[in-house]
């Protein structure tokens, strides 16, 4: 709002992705679209993990363990999680729920989760597949069911989020969603709209409702991002720079520090977290000047384009 490039706290959010390989092929997920896993796979050590927990935990409220990749494909994920909850962080977890079995849904209710999203985005075996490619409903159903019963068992008050993408394939099935969705083990229940590659000229999967689309029609035919929709578009002036650049950020498995969730393929990234504090990564000059890039002119940066808010 002020200009104000230079920062002089640490990050009150950190988004930490445990895992950056996955084991389905959703296709407007940067991770899914890959052919084949890459050689350069990665977990977040738990070391590494250590070393980013005892600097921002004086400052932060909240870590998600998610990024791109799977976060559950990380055996540590766990004990991360009890670490983070010891010294009084609010934590999030994202998952597919294709690893979350009995024994991984109680480890992690029992590590203190404060939530976890389970994202299913069909109910029928036609309306799953059409996103959730080499996935399995049945895995991911049994997932909640897995999650529900620790959560009784264990007393404990963990947030089970069903997510539930709005697209085309499953819109027929949103009201039986609405009046379901905690007998099948989820507390609460969120829509969520889509992000899509080559939305130009439509998309098989955007819905036919424009009103549950990131993406509007045009006089010619063509399709462009719907960006500040309602109610955020009221508040537009408080949004405006993304508030993001000055309050978090994303570590990769790497180390690799990025401005945010949608720099995705880390075109951005500040520098390595491996041999330097957080802080004077966070605080160096290029990260100085993508914040400066962003007050001046967001819609030249590539990934602030692809920005729904």
């Amino acid at each position: 709002m002020f200009g104000i490039v230079r920062v002089r706290h640490l990050p009150t959010f950190v988004s930490i992705e445990p895992a950056n390989l996955c084991q389905l092929r959703c296709p407007e997920c940067p991770v899914g679209r890959r052919k084949n896993i890459p050689d350069d796979t990665h977990y977040l050590s738990l070391e590494l993990f250590e070393k980013i927990l005892s600097e921002v935990q004086s400052t932060a409220h909240t870590i998600q363990f998610y990024f791109q990749g799977e976060p559950l494909l990380n055996e540590c994920l766990p004990r991360m999680i009890t670490q983070a909850r010891q010294v009084g962080l609010y934590t999030i977890v994202s998952t597919n729920a294709q690893a979350l079995n009995k024994e991984m849904a109680h480890a992690l209710v029992k590590s203190g989760l404060s939530r976890i999203i389970v994202s299913i985005d069909g109910f029928s075996e036609e309306a799953y597949a059409a996103y959730r490619i080499g996935g399995s409903l049945h895995r991911a159903l049994a997932g909640l069911r897995f999650l529900r019963d620790s959560k009784d068992m264990l007393g404990s008050a963990i947030r089970i989020e069903l997510q539930v993408l709005r697209l085309r394939s499953n819109e027929h099935e949103w009201q039986w969603i609405r009046r379901n969705y905690k007998s099948l083990g989820a507390t609460h229940l969120v829509f969520k709209t889509a992000q899509l590659y080559d939305y130009e000229h439509g998309h098989p999967l955007m819905p036919t409702n424009e009103r549950y689309s990131r993406y509007k029609k045009q006089s010619d035919g063509t399709y462009r991002l719907h960006r500040f929709p309602f109610p955020f578009s009221v508040f537009r002036f408080w949004f405006t720079p993304c508030y993001r650049l000055w309050s978090g950020c994303v570590i990769t498995t790497t180390g690799e520090i990025l401005p945010c969730c949608y720099d995705k393929a880390g075109e951005y990234a500040y520098g390595l977290l491996l041999n330097h504090s957080l802080a004077s990564v966070w605080r160096n000059k290029k990260a100085d000047e993508f914040r400066r890039q962003v007050i001046r002119d967001s819609n030249k940066i590539s990934i602030c384009k692809e920005c729904w808010h």
